[in-house]
């Protein structure tokens, strides 16, 4: 299949991650977001409609590309909302901030947090709780993808970070890009397959500009 964007980097894959094998390969980590399976929608675009992830009806696209994934190192976005998945050595916390965020209104708490699955074995650097605490980005920020659930660039640089050594990112739900960013950024090689061509578009927008200076 020709990718949707490519260079010296990152591939970039216009299609269901289900559907195409390219990104199944050996050696590499998988650093992905993927459909939580909480039929979420967002309102995020400001006047426009309002938006659905693609197979969020249930974990079944999770838990397809995690079969098929195997015991390989992975780190898996997730909530506690749905079952966790099968497997999991570690789990870390994405610690968002002050923002209570929206969640159930009747209740007084929001949430503020998100979980990350970790997945086999490989992975390095300094000891450190597990517990990350990055800022979500606000609504309407300049440096907000246009997608609902936009991780920070900052929190990605962290995970990626601690992947295997040279071990080649792949993320199979990319949406807007930003874990093929940040690997880009760290001088790691990368592929991502999106499902929603809007998505691609912006991701390989992004993949386009300079690696930023870390």
């Amino acid at each position: 299949m020709t990718p949707y964007y490519q260079d010296d980097a990152v591939a970039i894959y216009h299609c269901d991650c289900r559907e195409l094998d390219v990104w199944d390969i050996a050696g590499g980590v998988m650093v992905t977001d993927p459909p939580y399976g909480m039929s979420y929608v967002s309102n995020h675009a400001k006047g426009g409609p309002s938006i659905p992830i693609a197979a969020d009806d249930s974990t079944d696209a999770r838990d397809q590309v995690l079969a098929v994934w195997g015991d390989r190192p992975a780190l898996v976005f997730g909530t506690w909302r749905v079952s966790r998945p099968a497997g999991v050595r570690q789990l870390l916390v994405w610690d968002k901030g002050e923002s209570p965020g929206m969640g159930d209104l009747s209740m007084p708490w929001g949430n503020a947090h998100e979980e990350i699955y970790v997945f086999g074995t490989g992975f390095a650097g300094k000891r450190r709780p597990n517990v990350l605490r990055r800022a979500t980005i606000a609504p309407g920020a300049a440096n907000r993808p246009d997608h609902p659930t936009p991780k920070p660039i900052e929190l990605m640089h962290d995970l990626i970070g601690y992947c295997p050594p040279l071990a080649e990112v792949v993320d199979p739900f990319m949406g807007s890009g930003t874990t093929l960013r940040a690997a880009k950024d760290l001088g790691r090689k990368a592929i991502g397959i999106e499902i929603d061509e809007r998505y691609c578009e912006i991701a390989a927008k992004r993949m386009s500009q300079e690696v930023l200076a870390l």
